[in-house]
């Protein structure tokens, strides 16, 4: 599923609730550091020249769309065909969102949904600094799940490379986490199991998030081996936080 627009909605989301999206990538093809095997946009393809929409281009959709909406929004979330951290102009146009929002919707939140892997960027840092909601992802706390699930397109990336990263924002972030099975080219997905929730409950108490966001796959991914983790096990995995007075949304 690709989003063929700059600015697409609104529409209810499970987690955000009624979101404006903005997509940075192209309208064509997925763009992402990640290429995760639930991705509800398929698998990365390979693009020699990617068209990305402007700055100016995003500011035109974005005052256009905010100028003639009538319903009531709850955030603009930067989400789409890939990682929007990417665009070399996000700062700008995380800028020039703040603007339009405070013009027309002064109470909706800007949301940016990313997979962490730009925040070693100082202009990502900023920009984000700037949004109310920063929902960070991180799948797995272990080295060798985290490659297999989210297939980063750099393969040195390290988990503890992105609690670095995390850790510059003193807990004022939401982390987000897809639970789910599977089996991908003959080796077991599974980030439910006692020693990937070890490892996961550790990094959030060195992380110390203002809110966890649990979630399970929800619409049809590029692999299809993928089962979702049940309601009731979300619930556990969850149950632990709630204990130590952590906001967790769980998306079951």
């Amino acid at each position: 599923m690709l989003f063929d627009s700059i600015v697409y909605g609104p529409i209810r989301s499970r987690r955000l609730g009624v979101s404006l999206g903005i997509n940075l990538m192209p309208t064509t093809v997925k763009l992402c550091t990640f290429d995760c095997v639930y991705c509800e946009c398929g698998w990365n393809q390979p693009v020699l020249h990617p068209v990305l929409p402007t700055r100016e281009e995003v500011y035109a959709s974005l005052n256009l769309q905010l100028s003639t909406l009538h319903s009531q929004l709850n955030v603009i979330t930067f989400s789409g065909n890939g990682e929007p951290t990417l665009h070399p102009d996000f700062l700008g146009i995380i800028q020039d969102t703040c603007a339009l929002r405070n013009q027309y919707c002064p109470n909706a939140k800007i949301s940016v949904l990313s997979n962490s892997t730009q925040l070693g960027r100082p202009d990502v840092i900023e920009a984000l600094r700037l949004c109310e909601n920063r929902i960070l992802k991180l799948d797995s706390a272990i080295d060798a799940t985290m490659q297999l699930i989210d297939k980063p397109v750099n393969p040195r990336l390290t988990v503890e490379q992105i609690v670095q990263w995390l850790s510059l924002f003193n807990g004022d972030f939401t982390l987000q986490t897809c639970f789910l099975r599977g089996e991908y080219e003959g080796q077991v997905i599974d980030n439910t199991t006692p020693e990937e929730l070890a490892a996961w409950y550790n990094i959030i108490d060195r992380l110390h998030p203002k809110q966890v966001m649990i979630y399970v796959i929800d619409r049809a991914t590029p692999l299809k081996t993928l089962s979702k983790v049940p309601a009731p096990e979300m619930e556990a995995i969850a149950a632990p936080l709630h204990a130590k007075g952590i906001d967790v949304i769980v998306c079951a």
